[in-house]
């Protein structure tokens, strides 16, 4: 991939290779990065492009130099594209269209690390290489983004679509004959399919989740999925958004292609991916969700809104696998606002936020007065959590004395990045407005721990270890033992462990002394913490247990029972489970 190189004389000296060698290192594990301590020089570089590109590119050049950074794939990306950004901003079209390229192909050998779509870049190369008169550049990415989207199985449109560019191009370049091969390749398209048959399930190989959304990111004008939703901030608007999911999916992961596994592009079959994206309006909106909800055994939804440094399509790919690996038989909803998506955005995130916490709490208020769900859960991740609290707080002040029944059920503090000190200021204020509230910490947490280092030392809600929060009102669970995970900090899904943990509480809303691998831990307040000790439950096994429990509205232990009897073969993992489903059931 082409980086920005060392300030020296002339605008084509600004980019250097940087080699596939490294990038492979850093993913395979072996080398850790150590750009903690430069969290608020990374958060700075964005207001920094704003206001001297040129001191912004030097400054990427510096931090690119470094081994340590260049080792950490997602660091190295996000200063590549913002070097992209400015370059494309100071006109630089040739060189910005030529990184956009380099960052395509190499976010496609690092899915798995980067999450990014090379669709969008080859789309950003394309569009810049034209602007700048290079229709041979402009054609090339635009095949590249026909290869990406056929390898995906995209739906015919989108595919016919990126056919018409192609059409497009080639007639301005004065090559009637390709661009007559596209024209007829389009048609082709847009055929019916022939139906196929298969071995497994309706023969896809794979599951769709249908996700209800509201997200006040600003469109784009595009129509292909993962660049539907932008950066910018728009008004809110609801819809739904399909993922699939594959049918040999792995509890916990998010799969994407592996260079290691040969696979160089995404497909549906293996590998989770964001389908479609259809805006509705709101009335058509709660309408469907009401009729859905209606048909559920549990009445139920649950509300996921995520953190820092996450796209649309990231946001819905999480939620998505949530719902799936939950065996969750309720409605899952998305709230989306604007981040950058970038580890570079930090501040871009924190100024949006902020503004989307009304917007949520309008749409919370929506929910709990349109779905007719009779209970809807909430999870909010990393700096999502901003929002979620001040909405929260809106919601509690809007409604004090109206009703003593909570609207919701259980509210999830997965991670937040919050002030520790105002987040235990708020608490006595929403604690009210839930069944229960639990709060997932870490104390190692990379990019809480960043966190703290740009609030002036300050800690935040998320972290663990020996300053855990304990506070009335929210039980404390301290995820330390599942590792460090880097910027994702997404333990809360990444890991089977927590996804039984959260699954415990949406289930039956237990107590935190009856669910499996949770010790509790004295804290100065003298109220009780928790600490998550991995390696003693079975993880999977109560995964689908409860999953099947949950869907099939099993209520009482003797049923639960005779289920899991139904549902486990194993005589030894029967054993097992059997007494934790029982405890669970218990209180």
């Amino acid at each position: 991939m082409r980086r920005i190189a060392n300030r020296l004389t002339g605008p084509g000296l600004r980019r250097m290779v940087f080699g596939l060698g490294v990038a492979i290192l850093a993913a395979a594990g072996g080398v850790q990065p150590a750009v903690a301590q430069d969290a608020a020089r990374l958060a700075g570089l964005s207001a920094l492009a704003l206001s001297d590109p040129e001191a912004a590119l030097t400054e990427i050049a510096t931090l690119l130099a470094r081994p340590d950074v260049t080792a950490n794939v997602r660091v190295a990306y996000d200063l590549n594209r913002l070097a992209a950004e400015v370059l494309e901003g100071q006109g630089s079209l040739d060189e910005a269209a030529a990184l956009y390229a380099d960052l395509a192909g190499f976010a496609g050998r690092n899915r798995e690390r980067l999450a990014a779509d090379p669709v969008l870049l080859w789309r950003a190369a394309a569009r810049l290489a034209e602007a700048a008169g290079n229709l041979s550049a402009a054609l090339r990415a635009e095949e590249a983004v026909l290869a990406e989207q056929r390898d995906g199985l995209m739906p015919a449109q989108v595919i016919a679509d990126t056919l018409a560019r192609m059409e497009a191009l080639a007639k301005a370049s004065g090559n009637e004959a390709t661009a007559s091969s596209y024209a007829d390749a389009r048609l082709v398209a847009l055929a019916p399919p022939v139906p196929v048959s298969g071995a497994r399930g309706d023969g896809r190989g794979y599951s769709a989740v249908e996700i209800f959304y509201a997200t006040d990111r600003a469109r784009t004008g595009r129509s292909y999925p993962a660049e539907f939703y932008g950066a910018g901030r728009g008004p809110l608007e609801t819809g739904i958004a399909v993922v699939t999911v594959p049918d040999e999916h792995t509890p916990g992961q998010l799969e994407a292609p592996s260079v290691w596994k040969l696979e160089f592009a995404a497909n549906p079959v293996r590998h989770v991916m964001l389908r479609s994206v259809e805006p509705v309006p709101q009335e058509a909106f709660f309408s469907r969700m009401r009729e859905l909800i209606g048909k559920q055994e549990r009445r139920e939804a649950f509300i996921f809104i995520h953190g820092y440094n996450v796209t649309f399509e990231a946001a819905a790919r999480r939620a998505a696998q949530l719902a799936h690996d939950m065996n969750y038989s309720g409605l899952p909803i998305l709230y989306s606002w604007p981040s950058q998506g970038s580890t570079v955005g930090y501040i871009s995130d924190t100024a949006v936020v902020q503004l989307s916490a009304r917007r949520l709490s309008r749409f919370l208020d929506q929910v709990v007065a349109q779905s007719e769900a009779e209970k809807i859960h909430i999870v909010a991740h990393s700096m999502g959590n901003r929002a979620l609290t001040e909405a929260l707080e809106l919601m509690a002040l809007r409604h004090r004395g109206e009703s003593e029944a909570p609207p919701f059920g259980q509210i999830v503090f997965a991670a937040p990045d919050v002030d520790m000190g105002l987040f235990a200021e708020i608490l006595p204020t929403i604690s009210p407005l839930a069944s229960r509230m639990t709060l997932y910490a870490s104390e190692n947490d990379w990019a809480l721990a960043s966190s703290q280092q740009l609030h002036g030392n300050a800690p935040r809600a998320g972290q663990g270890g020996n300053d855990i929060l304990s506070a009335m009102g929210i039980d404390s669970v301290d995820m330390s033992e599942l590792g460090e995970d880097m910027l994702a900090h997404g333990y809360f899904a990444d890991d089977r462990s927590a996804l039984v943990d959260l699954v415990s509480l949406i289930w039956r809303n237990v107590d935190p002394e009856y669910r499996c691998g949770l010790q509790a831990e004295p804290a100065p307040s003298g109220r009780k913490t928790w600490r998550y000790v991995p390696g003693q439950c079975p993880d999977d096994a109560l995964l689908a247990v409860i999953g099947t429990l949950q869907a099939e509205g099993i209520e009482t232990p003797e049923a639960a029972r005779s289920e899991v009897a139904r549902i486990v073969t194993d005589p030894t993992l029967k054993s097992e489970v059997q007494p934790l489903v029982a405890r669970m059931m218990a209180p």
